[in-house]
Protein backbone atom coordinates (compact mmCIF):
# COMPACT_ATOMS: atom_id res chain seq x y z
CA UNK A 1 0.00 0.00 0.00
CA UNK A 2 3.18 2.12 0.62
CA UNK A 3 3.68 1.82 -3.13
CA UNK A 4 0.54 3.19 -3.88
CA UNK A 5 0.77 6.31 -1.83
CA UNK A 6 4.10 7.41 -2.93
CA UNK A 7 2.90 6.73 -6.50
CA UNK A 8 -0.09 9.14 -6.10
CA UNK A 9 2.62 11.33 -4.42
CA UNK A 10 4.65 10.93 -8.13
CA UNK A 11 1.40 12.08 -10.04
CA UNK A 12 1.07 15.40 -8.01
CA UNK A 13 4.86 16.18 -8.51
CA UNK A 14 4.38 15.22 -12.18
CA UNK A 15 0.87 16.79 -12.64
CA UNK A 16 1.97 20.45 -13.74
CA UNK A 17 1.35 22.44 -17.22
CA UNK A 18 5.82 22.70 -17.18
CA UNK A 19 5.94 18.57 -17.18
CA UNK A 20 3.46 18.22 -19.01
CA UNK A 21 4.08 20.67 -22.06
CA UNK A 22 7.92 19.04 -21.50
CA UNK A 23 6.51 15.01 -21.74
CA UNK A 24 4.25 16.11 -25.21
CA UNK A 25 7.62 17.66 -26.40
CA UNK A 26 9.80 14.32 -25.01
CA UNK A 27 6.95 12.34 -27.12
CA UNK A 28 7.01 14.12 -30.50
CA UNK A 29 10.78 14.41 -30.44
CA UNK A 30 11.07 10.59 -29.56
CA UNK A 31 8.66 9.64 -32.41
CA UNK A 32 10.65 11.58 -35.11
CA UNK A 33 13.69 9.89 -33.94
CA UNK A 34 11.97 6.29 -33.73
CA UNK A 35 10.72 6.97 -37.44
CA UNK A 36 14.38 7.41 -38.62
CA UNK A 37 16.37 4.18 -39.50
CA UNK A 38 19.29 3.90 -37.32
CA UNK A 39 18.89 6.80 -34.58
CA UNK A 40 15.93 5.29 -32.24
CA UNK A 41 16.08 6.03 -28.38
CA UNK A 42 19.16 5.26 -27.64
CA UNK A 43 20.53 7.71 -30.70
CA UNK A 44 17.82 9.92 -29.60
CA UNK A 45 18.35 10.72 -25.85
CA UNK A 46 22.49 10.73 -26.44
CA UNK A 47 22.13 13.80 -29.18
CA UNK A 48 18.96 15.13 -27.25
CA UNK A 49 20.05 15.30 -23.61
CA UNK A 50 22.57 18.58 -23.37
CA UNK A 51 19.16 20.11 -24.06
CA UNK A 52 17.81 19.23 -20.64
CA UNK A 53 20.90 20.93 -18.30
CA UNK A 54 18.92 23.98 -17.80
CA UNK A 55 15.90 21.88 -16.80
CA UNK A 56 15.38 20.70 -13.22
CA UNK A 57 16.26 16.72 -12.77
CA UNK A 58 12.36 15.71 -12.69
CA UNK A 59 11.40 18.07 -15.72
CA UNK A 60 14.65 16.64 -17.14
CA UNK A 61 14.51 13.17 -16.82
CA UNK A 62 10.65 13.30 -17.46
CA UNK A 63 11.47 14.22 -20.89
CA UNK A 64 14.03 12.31 -22.06
CA UNK A 65 12.46 8.79 -20.77
CA UNK A 66 8.61 10.32 -22.84
CA UNK A 67 11.61 10.59 -25.79
CA UNK A 68 12.52 7.22 -25.48
CA UNK A 69 8.92 5.61 -24.70
CA UNK A 70 7.87 7.70 -28.11
CA UNK A 71 11.41 6.08 -30.03
CA UNK A 72 9.92 2.67 -29.05
CA UNK A 73 6.20 3.69 -30.58
CA UNK A 74 8.16 5.25 -33.15
CA UNK A 75 10.35 2.49 -34.25
CA UNK A 76 7.50 -0.41 -35.65
CA UNK A 77 5.92 2.25 -38.13
CA UNK A 78 9.20 1.79 -40.23
CA UNK A 79 9.33 -1.87 -39.48
CA UNK A 80 5.52 -2.45 -41.11
CA UNK A 81 5.31 0.07 -43.91
CA UNK A 82 8.76 0.39 -45.30
CA UNK A 83 10.35 -3.10 -44.08
CA UNK A 84 12.68 -1.28 -42.52
CA UNK A 85 13.46 -2.13 -38.51
CA UNK A 86 13.28 1.23 -36.69
CA UNK A 87 15.56 -0.16 -33.67
CA UNK A 88 17.87 -3.33 -34.01
CA UNK A 89 15.14 -4.77 -31.54
CA UNK A 90 12.20 -4.13 -34.22
CA UNK A 91 13.71 -6.75 -37.05
CA UNK A 92 11.47 -9.73 -35.59
CA UNK A 93 8.29 -7.23 -36.06
CA UNK A 94 9.21 -7.09 -39.73
CA UNK A 95 8.54 -10.45 -40.34
CA UNK A 96 5.09 -10.38 -40.29
CA UNK A 97 4.12 -6.78 -39.73
CA UNK A 98 5.40 -5.95 -43.54
CA UNK A 99 3.42 -8.65 -45.14
CA UNK A 100 0.57 -7.33 -43.10
CA UNK A 101 0.88 -4.23 -44.80
CA UNK A 102 1.31 -5.10 -48.15
CA UNK A 103 -2.33 -7.23 -47.62
CA UNK A 104 -3.78 -3.68 -47.14
CA UNK A 105 -3.63 -4.20 -43.36
CA UNK A 106 -0.97 -1.75 -42.63
CA UNK A 107 -3.53 -0.10 -39.72
CA UNK A 108 -4.11 -3.36 -38.29
CA UNK A 109 -0.78 -4.41 -37.89
CA UNK A 110 0.29 -0.50 -36.66
CA UNK A 111 -2.25 -1.09 -33.91
CA UNK A 112 -1.14 -4.54 -32.70
CA UNK A 113 2.13 -2.81 -32.46
CA UNK A 114 1.24 0.09 -30.73
CA UNK A 115 -1.06 -1.71 -28.40
CA UNK A 116 1.48 -4.57 -27.39
CA UNK A 117 3.90 -1.46 -26.84
CA UNK A 118 1.98 -0.18 -24.45
CA UNK A 119 0.84 -3.69 -22.40
CA UNK A 120 4.68 -4.63 -22.42
CA UNK A 121 5.59 -1.25 -20.72
CA UNK A 122 2.70 -1.12 -18.55
CA UNK A 123 3.87 -4.68 -17.26
CA UNK A 124 7.36 -3.52 -16.88
CA UNK A 125 6.96 0.15 -14.91
CA UNK A 126 4.55 -2.51 -12.47
CA UNK A 127 7.51 -4.49 -11.92
CA UNK A 128 9.50 -1.10 -11.19
CA UNK A 129 6.62 0.00 -8.84
CA UNK A 130 6.72 -2.38 -6.83
CA UNK A 131 9.93 -4.44 -6.76
CA UNK A 132 12.39 -1.21 -7.05
CA UNK A 133 11.76 0.11 -3.24
CA UNK A 134 12.43 -3.39 -2.13
CA UNK A 135 15.60 -3.72 -4.23
CA UNK A 136 16.61 -0.30 -3.19
CA UNK A 137 15.68 -0.43 0.60
CA UNK A 138 17.80 -3.91 0.88
CA UNK A 139 21.20 -2.49 -1.06
CA UNK A 140 21.27 -0.24 1.42
CA UNK A 141 23.65 -2.46 3.62
CA UNK A 142 25.86 -2.51 0.77
CA UNK A 143 29.57 -1.01 1.42
CA UNK A 144 32.35 -1.13 -1.25
CA UNK A 145 32.80 -4.60 -1.38
CA UNK A 146 29.11 -5.14 -1.88
CA UNK A 147 29.00 -2.50 -4.83
CA UNK A 148 32.32 -3.63 -6.65
CA UNK A 149 30.47 -7.48 -6.60
CA UNK A 150 27.68 -5.81 -8.15
CA UNK A 151 29.58 -3.55 -10.91
CA UNK A 152 31.46 -7.19 -11.44
CA UNK A 153 28.16 -8.99 -11.75
CA UNK A 154 27.26 -6.62 -14.19
CA UNK A 155 30.35 -6.93 -16.35
CA UNK A 156 30.42 -10.92 -16.43
CA UNK A 157 26.87 -11.13 -17.44
CA UNK A 158 27.58 -8.78 -20.21
CA UNK A 159 30.35 -11.07 -21.12
CA UNK A 160 28.23 -14.48 -20.51
CA UNK A 161 24.85 -14.06 -21.27
CA UNK A 162 25.27 -11.26 -24.56
CA UNK A 163 24.34 -12.63 -27.92
CA UNK A 164 27.58 -11.24 -29.05
CA UNK A 165 30.69 -13.03 -29.95
CA UNK A 166 32.54 -13.33 -26.20
CA UNK A 167 35.77 -11.91 -27.48
CA UNK A 168 34.25 -8.72 -28.90
CA UNK A 169 32.39 -8.27 -26.21
CA UNK A 170 35.47 -8.31 -23.76
CA UNK A 171 37.49 -5.80 -26.50
CA UNK A 172 34.79 -3.24 -26.32
CA UNK A 173 34.57 -3.55 -22.66
CA UNK A 174 38.13 -2.93 -22.08
CA UNK A 175 38.54 -0.17 -24.14
CA UNK A 176 35.24 1.48 -22.31
CA UNK A 177 37.60 0.50 -19.40
CA UNK A 178 40.30 1.69 -20.37
CA UNK A 179 39.05 5.43 -21.25
CA UNK A 180 37.63 5.77 -17.76
CA UNK A 181 41.35 6.09 -16.44
CA UNK A 182 42.19 9.20 -18.24
CA UNK A 183 42.67 11.84 -16.30
CA UNK A 184 43.13 12.41 -12.53
CA UNK A 185 42.64 9.36 -10.27
CA UNK A 186 40.15 10.63 -7.83
CA UNK A 187 41.38 8.56 -4.95
CA UNK A 188 45.19 9.15 -5.26
CA UNK A 189 45.34 12.27 -7.20
CA UNK A 190 47.84 11.67 -9.94
CA UNK A 191 47.37 12.36 -13.29
CA UNK A 192 46.85 9.18 -15.57
CA UNK A 193 47.34 8.86 -19.68
CA UNK A 194 47.41 12.64 -20.30
CA UNK A 195 50.00 12.81 -22.14
CA UNK A 196 50.73 16.25 -21.28
CA UNK A 197 47.36 17.83 -22.77
CA UNK A 198 45.34 19.82 -20.50
CA UNK A 199 42.17 19.28 -22.19
CA UNK A 200 42.82 15.74 -21.05
CA UNK A 201 42.28 16.33 -17.51
CA UNK A 202 38.83 16.47 -17.11
CA UNK A 203 39.42 13.12 -18.48
CA UNK A 204 36.61 11.42 -21.36
CA UNK A 205 33.31 13.20 -20.99
CA UNK A 206 30.64 10.09 -21.17
CA UNK A 207 28.30 12.31 -22.48
CA UNK A 208 30.62 13.22 -25.27
CA UNK A 209 31.41 9.96 -26.41
CA UNK A 210 27.57 8.55 -26.30
CA UNK A 211 26.99 11.53 -28.67
CA UNK A 212 29.69 10.25 -31.16
CA UNK A 213 29.28 6.92 -30.47
CA UNK A 214 26.15 6.90 -31.47
CA UNK A 215 24.74 10.05 -33.21
CA UNK A 216 27.62 10.06 -35.52
CA UNK A 217 28.27 6.67 -36.15
CA UNK A 218 24.36 6.22 -37.35
CA UNK A 219 24.94 9.19 -39.76
CA UNK A 220 27.85 7.65 -41.70
CA UNK A 221 26.50 4.30 -41.79
CA UNK A 222 23.10 5.99 -43.39
CA UNK A 223 24.98 7.90 -45.55
CA UNK A 224 26.94 4.77 -46.53
CA UNK A 225 23.88 2.56 -47.15
CA UNK A 226 21.89 5.32 -49.26
CA UNK A 227 18.81 4.38 -48.02
CA UNK A 228 15.71 4.90 -50.67
CA UNK A 229 12.50 3.97 -48.60
CA UNK A 230 9.35 3.43 -50.74
CA UNK A 231 6.53 2.08 -48.04
CA UNK A 232 2.98 1.72 -47.36
CA UNK A 233 0.48 4.53 -46.45
CA UNK A 234 -1.66 3.63 -43.49
CA UNK A 235 -4.46 5.90 -41.49
CA UNK A 236 -5.76 4.13 -38.54
CA UNK A 237 -9.57 4.32 -37.79
CA UNK A 238 -11.40 3.53 -35.31
CA UNK A 239 -12.92 0.66 -36.40
CA UNK A 240 -9.35 -0.83 -36.54
CA UNK A 241 -8.59 -0.06 -33.42
CA UNK A 242 -11.91 -1.33 -31.36
CA UNK A 243 -11.13 -4.48 -33.64
CA UNK A 244 -7.76 -5.30 -32.76
CA UNK A 245 -8.29 -4.63 -29.10
CA UNK A 246 -11.68 -6.97 -28.76
CA UNK A 247 -9.21 -9.32 -30.45
CA UNK A 248 -6.72 -9.35 -27.43
CA UNK A 249 -8.55 -11.38 -25.33
CA UNK A 250 -7.28 -14.61 -27.73
CA UNK A 251 -3.72 -13.57 -27.26
CA UNK A 252 -3.52 -13.29 -23.47
CA UNK A 253 -1.00 -15.95 -23.17
CA UNK A 254 1.19 -14.64 -25.70
CA UNK A 255 1.15 -10.92 -24.38
CA UNK A 256 1.39 -12.62 -20.92
CA UNK A 257 4.68 -15.19 -21.79
CA UNK A 258 6.15 -11.82 -23.81
CA UNK A 259 6.16 -9.65 -21.17
CA UNK A 260 7.32 -12.27 -18.83
CA UNK A 261 10.54 -12.54 -21.07
CA UNK A 262 11.03 -8.94 -21.80
CA UNK A 263 11.02 -7.90 -18.01
CA UNK A 264 13.58 -10.69 -17.20
CA UNK A 265 15.92 -9.94 -20.09
CA UNK A 266 15.37 -6.21 -19.43
CA UNK A 267 16.57 -6.41 -15.44
CA UNK A 268 19.54 -8.85 -16.66
CA UNK A 269 21.43 -7.97 -19.66
CA UNK A 270 19.75 -9.77 -21.96
CA UNK A 271 18.25 -6.72 -23.83
CA UNK A 272 15.64 -5.80 -26.03
CA UNK A 273 16.82 -7.71 -29.39
CA UNK A 274 16.78 -11.08 -27.78
CA UNK A 275 13.57 -10.22 -25.88
CA UNK A 276 11.87 -9.39 -29.64
CA UNK A 277 13.32 -12.83 -31.06
CA UNK A 278 12.17 -15.10 -27.92
CA UNK A 279 8.93 -13.80 -27.59
CA UNK A 280 8.42 -14.23 -31.50
CA UNK A 281 9.93 -17.91 -31.79
CA UNK A 282 8.32 -19.21 -28.44
CA UNK A 283 5.13 -17.91 -29.73
CA UNK A 284 5.60 -19.57 -33.51
CA UNK A 285 6.87 -22.90 -31.27
CA UNK A 286 3.57 -23.11 -29.59
CA UNK A 287 1.02 -22.34 -32.29
CA UNK A 288 -1.11 -24.86 -33.83
CA UNK A 289 -0.33 -23.04 -37.19
CA UNK A 290 3.38 -22.30 -37.57
CA UNK A 291 3.56 -22.34 -41.25
CA UNK A 292 1.63 -18.62 -40.93
CA UNK A 293 4.35 -16.91 -38.93
CA UNK A 294 5.93 -14.88 -41.56
CA UNK A 295 2.56 -14.65 -43.71
CA UNK A 296 1.22 -11.67 -42.32
CA UNK A 297 -0.21 -13.29 -38.81
CA UNK A 298 -1.13 -10.48 -35.87
CA UNK A 299 -0.04 -12.66 -33.50
CA UNK A 300 3.67 -12.14 -35.30
CA UNK A 301 3.31 -8.10 -34.19
CA UNK A 302 2.14 -8.94 -30.68
CA UNK A 303 5.00 -10.94 -29.31
CA UNK A 304 8.26 -9.28 -30.49
CA UNK A 305 6.64 -5.72 -29.55
CA UNK A 306 5.68 -6.96 -25.83
CA UNK A 307 8.49 -8.73 -25.10
CA UNK A 308 11.03 -5.40 -26.67
CA UNK A 309 9.08 -2.89 -24.67
CA UNK A 310 8.67 -4.78 -21.39
CA UNK A 311 12.51 -5.57 -21.56
CA UNK A 312 13.32 -1.48 -22.57
CA UNK A 313 11.30 -0.57 -19.41
CA UNK A 314 12.10 -3.35 -17.26
CA UNK A 315 16.08 -2.10 -17.94
CA UNK A 316 15.19 1.24 -15.59
CA UNK A 317 14.61 -1.11 -12.61
CA UNK A 318 17.97 -2.05 -11.78
CA UNK A 319 19.34 1.49 -13.19
CA UNK A 320 16.88 2.99 -10.38
CA UNK A 321 17.32 0.43 -7.48
CA UNK A 322 21.22 -0.31 -7.84
CA UNK A 323 22.67 2.51 -10.04
CA UNK A 324 23.50 -0.19 -12.72
CA UNK A 325 22.15 0.20 -16.24
CA UNK A 326 20.51 -2.94 -18.10
CA UNK A 327 20.64 -1.58 -21.22
CA UNK A 328 22.80 1.42 -23.59
CA UNK A 329 19.55 3.73 -23.25
CA UNK A 330 19.10 2.98 -19.06
CA UNK A 331 23.39 3.69 -19.26
CA UNK A 332 22.66 7.07 -20.70
CA UNK A 333 20.23 8.16 -18.76
CA UNK A 334 22.32 6.77 -15.70
CA UNK A 335 25.11 9.47 -16.87
CA UNK A 336 21.92 12.44 -17.02
CA UNK A 337 21.16 11.23 -13.34
CA UNK A 338 25.01 11.75 -12.75
CA UNK A 339 24.99 15.42 -14.53
CA UNK A 340 22.20 16.37 -12.53
CA UNK A 341 24.09 15.40 -9.10
CA UNK A 342 21.93 12.68 -8.61
CA UNK A 343 23.13 9.03 -7.82
CA UNK A 344 20.84 6.26 -8.54
CA UNK A 345 21.12 3.45 -6.48
CA UNK A 346 19.61 2.65 -2.95
CA UNK A 347 19.79 6.54 -1.57
CA UNK A 348 17.50 7.73 -4.25
CA UNK A 349 14.98 6.89 -3.21
CA UNK A 350 15.32 7.90 0.58
CA UNK A 351 17.32 11.54 -0.44
CA UNK A 352 14.70 12.06 -3.57
CA UNK A 353 11.34 10.93 -3.46
CA UNK A 354 9.90 13.53 -5.29
CA UNK A 355 12.18 12.75 -8.44
CA UNK A 356 12.06 8.80 -8.30
CA UNK A 357 8.08 8.54 -7.61
CA UNK A 358 7.78 11.74 -10.40
CA UNK A 359 9.86 9.38 -12.98
CA UNK A 360 7.69 6.37 -11.72
CA UNK A 361 4.53 8.49 -12.43
CA UNK A 362 5.30 9.73 -15.97
CA UNK A 363 6.19 6.19 -16.84
CA UNK A 364 2.47 5.70 -17.01
CA UNK A 365 1.09 8.76 -18.00
CA UNK A 366 3.88 8.83 -20.66
CA UNK A 367 2.70 5.21 -22.43
CA UNK A 368 -0.63 6.43 -21.94
CA UNK A 369 -0.54 9.58 -23.76
CA UNK A 370 2.52 8.04 -25.98
CA UNK A 371 -0.32 5.45 -27.32
CA UNK A 372 -2.86 7.85 -28.33
CA UNK A 373 -0.34 9.93 -29.92
CA UNK A 374 0.63 7.29 -32.03
CA UNK A 375 -2.39 6.13 -33.12
CA UNK A 376 -3.64 9.11 -33.86
CA UNK A 377 -0.59 10.92 -35.58
CA UNK A 378 0.83 7.78 -37.65
CA UNK A 379 0.18 9.51 -41.15
CA UNK A 380 2.24 12.41 -40.14
CA UNK A 381 5.37 10.60 -39.07
CA UNK A 382 5.02 8.47 -41.90
CA UNK A 383 5.74 10.88 -43.80
CA UNK A 384 8.83 12.44 -42.35
CA UNK A 385 10.60 9.20 -43.53
CA UNK A 386 9.94 10.48 -47.50
CA UNK A 387 11.81 14.01 -46.89
CA UNK A 388 15.27 13.27 -48.48
CA UNK A 389 17.99 12.13 -45.51
CA UNK A 390 20.67 14.91 -47.53
CA UNK A 391 18.13 17.11 -45.26
CA UNK A 392 17.76 15.55 -42.16
CA UNK A 393 21.41 14.39 -41.74
CA UNK A 394 23.15 17.97 -42.03
CA UNK A 395 20.72 18.87 -38.87
CA UNK A 396 21.52 15.93 -36.82
CA UNK A 397 25.06 16.65 -37.00
CA UNK A 398 24.80 20.36 -36.12
CA UNK A 399 22.52 19.16 -33.15
CA UNK A 400 25.59 16.59 -31.92
CA UNK A 401 27.70 19.55 -32.35
CA UNK A 402 26.21 21.75 -30.31
CA UNK A 403 25.19 18.89 -27.71
CA UNK A 404 29.05 18.05 -27.61
CA UNK A 405 30.23 21.72 -26.88
CA UNK A 406 27.61 22.85 -24.36
CA UNK A 407 28.50 20.16 -22.25
CA UNK A 408 31.99 21.89 -21.30
CA UNK A 409 31.98 24.30 -23.15
CA UNK A 410 35.07 23.51 -25.12
CA UNK A 411 35.95 22.80 -29.19
CA UNK A 412 38.15 19.84 -28.24
CA UNK A 413 34.87 18.09 -27.20
CA UNK A 414 33.53 18.38 -30.44
CA UNK A 415 37.00 16.77 -32.20
CA UNK A 416 36.28 13.87 -29.64
CA UNK A 417 32.66 13.21 -30.53
CA UNK A 418 33.76 13.49 -33.85
CA UNK A 419 36.65 10.80 -33.21
CA UNK A 420 34.20 8.01 -31.27
CA UNK A 421 31.82 8.73 -34.21
CA UNK A 422 34.32 7.28 -36.09
CA UNK A 423 35.17 4.92 -33.70
CA UNK A 424 31.40 3.72 -33.43
CA UNK A 425 31.49 3.36 -37.35
CA UNK A 426 34.24 0.67 -36.93
CA UNK A 427 32.85 -1.33 -34.23
CA UNK A 428 29.35 -1.57 -36.12
CA UNK A 429 31.21 -2.30 -39.03
CA UNK A 430 33.02 -5.37 -37.49
CA UNK A 431 30.45 -6.42 -35.68
CA UNK A 432 31.80 -5.25 -31.70
CA UNK A 433 28.72 -4.04 -29.62
CA UNK A 434 28.55 -0.79 -28.55
CA UNK A 435 26.27 -1.24 -25.01
CA UNK A 436 29.45 -2.72 -23.43
CA UNK A 437 31.92 -0.30 -23.90
CA UNK A 438 28.74 2.61 -23.25
CA UNK A 439 28.42 0.24 -19.65
CA UNK A 440 32.36 0.29 -19.17
CA UNK A 441 32.19 4.17 -19.83
CA UNK A 442 29.20 4.77 -17.45
CA UNK A 443 30.30 2.55 -14.38
CA UNK A 444 34.31 2.14 -15.24
CA UNK A 445 35.13 5.11 -12.30
CA UNK A 446 32.27 3.99 -10.01
CA UNK A 447 33.63 -0.41 -9.95
CA UNK A 448 37.18 0.90 -9.75
CA UNK A 449 36.86 3.00 -6.74
CA UNK A 450 34.62 0.66 -4.78
CA UNK A 451 37.38 -1.89 -5.27
CA UNK A 452 40.25 0.56 -4.28
CA UNK A 453 38.24 1.76 -1.79
CA UNK A 454 37.35 -2.29 -1.12
CA UNK A 455 41.16 -3.18 -0.81
CA UNK A 456 41.88 -0.72 1.22
CA UNK A 457 39.31 -1.65 4.12
CA UNK A 458 40.89 -4.87 4.04
CA UNK A 459 44.92 -4.28 3.58
CA UNK A 460 45.07 -5.82 0.47
CA UNK A 461 43.08 -8.94 0.71
CA UNK A 462 40.94 -10.16 -1.99
CA UNK A 463 38.85 -12.84 0.17
CA UNK A 464 36.87 -9.32 1.14
CA UNK A 465 34.59 -10.30 -1.43
CA UNK A 466 33.70 -13.77 -0.03
CA UNK A 467 34.19 -12.16 4.06
CA UNK A 468 29.92 -12.64 4.18
CA UNK A 469 27.10 -14.40 2.89
CA UNK A 470 26.01 -11.30 0.78
CA UNK A 471 28.96 -9.90 -0.99
CA UNK A 472 30.24 -13.96 -1.19
CA UNK A 473 27.05 -15.02 -3.00
CA UNK A 474 26.91 -11.92 -5.65
CA UNK A 475 30.93 -12.39 -5.84
CA UNK A 476 30.84 -16.12 -6.94
CA UNK A 477 27.06 -15.54 -9.15
CA UNK A 478 29.39 -13.44 -10.73
CA UNK A 479 32.34 -15.61 -11.60
CA UNK A 480 29.55 -18.37 -12.55
CA UNK A 481 27.67 -16.30 -15.27
CA UNK A 482 31.17 -15.15 -16.67
CA UNK A 483 31.99 -18.58 -17.36
CA UNK A 484 28.42 -19.85 -17.77
CA UNK A 485 29.02 -20.91 -22.17
CA UNK A 486 31.28 -22.96 -20.37
CA UNK A 487 29.07 -24.44 -17.64
CA UNK A 488 26.16 -24.51 -20.20
CA UNK A 489 28.07 -26.66 -22.28
CA UNK A 490 29.94 -29.11 -19.31
CA UNK A 491 26.15 -29.70 -17.80
CA UNK A 492 24.82 -30.38 -21.72
CA UNK A 493 27.98 -33.35 -21.57
CA UNK A 494 27.36 -34.96 -18.66
CA UNK A 495 23.14 -34.75 -19.48
CA UNK A 496 24.33 -36.75 -22.49
CA UNK A 497 26.55 -39.65 -20.81
CA UNK A 498 24.16 -39.82 -18.46
CA UNK A 499 21.51 -40.46 -20.81
CA UNK A 500 20.83 -44.28 -21.38
CA UNK A 501 21.91 -45.87 -24.85
CA UNK A 502 19.90 -46.53 -27.25
CA UNK A 503 19.50 -50.35 -28.07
Amino acid sequence: MEAFGLLLHGFTVLLTGKTLLLMMVGLVLGIFVGVLPGLGGPNGVAILLPLTFTMDPTSAIVMLSCIYWGALFGGAITSILFNIPGEAWSVATTFDGYPMAQQGRAAEALTAAFTSSFIGSLCAVLLITFLAPMISSFALRFGPPEFFAVYLLTFCSFVGLGREAKHKTIISMALGLLLTGIGMDTISGQLRMTFGSTDLLRGINFLVAVIGLFGISEILLTMEERLALRGHAAGISLRVILKVWMDLPKYWVTLLRSSFIGCWLGITPGGAIAASFMGYNLAKRFAKDQDSFGKGRIEGVFAPETAAHASGTAALLPMLALGIPGSGTAAILLGGLMVWGLNPGPLLFVEHKDFVWGLIASMYLGNVVGLVLVLTTVPIFASVLRVPFAAIAPMIVVSCAIGAYAIQNAMFDIWLMLLFGVVGYVFKKIGIPLAPFTLALVLGNRAEDAFRQAMIGSGGDLGVFWSNGLVGFITTLALALLFWPLIDKAFGRIGQMLRPAKA
